[in-house]
């Protein structure tokens, strides 16, 4: 049930079988070295005294390289921030479509309106372009395919990704920036509700 691979008319980005590229060689070592400055500066100082200065000296590499591959601070830390929101495992097995979902959902939203997922995506959200935030959504895609594709290969009905995105996923972050930090029985009610005609 992969969704294929489009551009999302509203915001730009592509979805669909598309592996983001990881930069080889030196500059895979440029970005790990950075990424692991930009960690270790933030748990250390507040980061409204973090500079490119200052995470050019830790990483060991001159600020202009940060400049020129980068271009600011945001969009350094907008992409530490995507890399850390990258999943590092597949959703949970839990028994059927509608438990896998629920216990992805309900993790999503625990993971998300937690103090660092905040920050996170607030860094995101903040930098000028708009590629990271369309990074975020994808991996977020990719994770409810890998709960449609098992309930497919067990024989039970899912709702359609883009509908699991609009109606459980969007109010989980809506609520997150902008409302109260969505519990478990709202993300249950959510997960109900999307199945209802599935059922």
């Amino acid at each position: 049930m992969s969704p294929g691979r489009f551009r999302d008319r509203r915001s730009g980005c592509r979805h669909g079988n598309e592996r983001d590229l990881r930069p080889g060689g030196r500059s895979a070592r440029v970005q790990a070295s950075v990424h692991k400055a930009v960690r270790e500066l933030l748990a250390e100082m507040n980061r409204a005294e973090v500079t490119i200065p200052l995470i050019a000296a830790s990483a060991g590499v001159t600020p202009s390289t940060i400049y020129r591959r980068w271009g600011d601070l945001q969009e350094l830390l907008a992409d530490v921030a995507v890399e850390r929101l990258r999943p590092d495992m597949q959703p949970v097995d839990a028994g059927s479509g509608k438990a896998d979902l629920q216990a992805w959902a309900e993790q999503y939203a625990e993971e998300m309106s937690s103090g660092p997922g905040r920050e996170m995506i607030r860094d995101v959200l903040a930098a000028q372009a708009g590629a990271n935030a369309c990074k975020c959504c994808e991996y977020t895609r990719q994770q409810i395919v890998v709960i449609a594709e098992r309930a497919k290969a067990r024989g039970e009905a899912l709702p359609d990704v883009d509908r699991i995105m609009d109606e459980v996923v969007a109010p989980i972050m809506y609520r997150i920036l902008f409302g109260d930090v969505p519990d478990a029985a709202r993300v249950r009610d959510l997960v109900s509700r999307v199945m209802t005609t599935t059922d």
